[in-house]
């Protein structure tokens, strides 16, 4: 592999993990320090691969360039001596510290402990999402602000106030207890659905799915489900529902890479050994009384995989769990879905009377989702040029090339 796609690698899959070693040894309280030594040290890395070529171990000269930069920054500091003594050693390499080639091992675990480490119950929701979406998940602030339908000021904000209270004294790695686990799992869970969510679908603007962000997400949501921590049915529903989604992914692109509706997609490419991981899981959390978002949405992913074609689709089946999911979570975003599920049922006015059941929020009202949606229901209407006015809208709102032009083709007045 040459210098560029490694770096590139590297900052994908492998960056996290360093964060999350470098931050075990040193305090989540320099997690900036840490931040600032893993960056500095792949772009070194690019720089001189680029020149002299990759090391034997690309993955030990990154981490010792990035323990080394951190070393200088703590002994450059006023008043750090004693961290810096205290510390020093547990940053030398020893066989039982140094990392292979892929980092793993350890660091398997480290990650998952990370991501409860961001979700400290001091820190508010919003912003524990911001953290570990920007620090351990590799998202820029572009693809946060479009996940969790805000502006990039406000994740900016969200960052910053997230870095801060942790540096005042978050919870370190090592600190983390049974009493933490249940009361951060539901924001671990939500960081792991919206990793696993931007894999299948990317917001970036050349791609249209992430496959290694779906096959890192579903890896870390295995290791959850495996621990003492997870064992709670809604890590299973999650679970359930990525392997039902990853079923899906390689019939969801054409040849060049462009999207597929559902109704265009061919069914024989289906993962059918995924489907019947996911059914596995779904069927482990049907245990005990808790019914959360994940368990909705798992059960409607299963519809989708359990019909032979598109027009075999139970639709009603969908309703009911859309609208499950709104009680579950009751979320703007879960009625819009339940507007498309209730079209293909009833058809496309039934679909427009369920968006009218309420008003929009202004978020939502913005994005290109509902634009689209509507756009779509008013042409299934005949409402031609009240259609066009949201159709012009989702597009030109829209985040990636690849969405555009799925839309384009789902939007077009001739299909209606």
């Amino acid at each position: 592999m040459t210098a560029q796609p490694l770096i590139e690698h590297f900052f994908r899959h492998q960056y996290a993990r360093l964060v999350a070693l470098l931050t075990r040894r040193v305090g989540v309280h320099e997690i900036v320090a840490v931040e600032d030594a893993a960056q500095f040290a792949l772009m070194r890395a690019l720089e001189i691969w680029t020149n002299n070529g990759v090391p034997e171990n690309p993955s030990a000269w990154v981490y010792q360039v990035a323990r080394n930069k951190l070393l200088d920054e703590l002994r450059q500091r006023s008043g750090r001596e004693r961290l810096l003594n205290e510390h020093a050693p547990e940053l030398v390499p020893t066989p039982d510290l140094a990392l292979d080639r892929s980092l793993g091992g350890e660091l398997s675990d480290e990650l998952l402990r990370m991501l409860f480490v961001c979700s400290d119950d001091s820190i508010p929701r919003e912003s524990q999402l911001v953290l570990a979406l920007k620090t351990l998940c590799g998202f820029d602030v572009r693809e946060i602000a479009i996940r969790l339908f805000t502006s990039e000021a406000n994740v900016y904000k969200r960052l910053g106030r997230a870095r801060k209270r942790l540096q005042l004294g978050g919870t370190d790695i090592t600190d983390l207890s049974p009493i933490h686990y249940p009361l951060r799992l539901p924001a671990v869970c939500q960081m792991l659905y919206l990793l696993f969510t931007e894999g299948y679908l990317s917001s970036q603007g050349e791609i249209s799915t992430r496959l290694e962000l779906c096959e890192e997400a579903i890896r870390l949501t295995t290791l959850l489900a495996e621990h003492p921590a997870g064992q709670d049915s809604s890590v299973a529903a999650l679970l359930a529902l990525m392997h039902l989604q990853m079923a899906r992914m390689r019939g969801r692109t054409d040849g060049s890479g462009g999207l597929l509706l559902l109704e265009e997609q061919d069914r024989k490419q289906w993962d059918f050994h995924q489907i019947q991981l996911g059914l596995a899981w779904l069927e482990k959390s049907a245990v005990g009384e808790l019914f959360s978002r994940y368990h909705a949405e798992a059960s409607i992913a299963a519809e989708h995989c359990l019909a032979p074609r598109f027009v075999d689709t139970r639709w009603d089946r969908i309703v009911d769990s859309y609208a499950l999911l709104e009680k579950t979570n009751d979320s703007p975003i879960h009625r819009l879905n339940r507007a498309v599920a209730t079209a293909e049922l009833e058809g496309p006015e039934a679909g427009l009377a369920v968006l009218a059941e309420s008003e929009p929020p202004s978020w939502l009202m913005g994005s290109y989702l509902w634009s689209a949606v509507k756009a779509d229901l008013l042409l299934r209407s005949g409402k031609l040029e009240e259609a066009k006015r949201y159709r012009e809208c989702a597009l030109s709102d829209v985040p990636s090339q690849a969405i555009r032009d799925l839309l384009r083709r789902r939007l077009d007045p001739s299909r209606s």
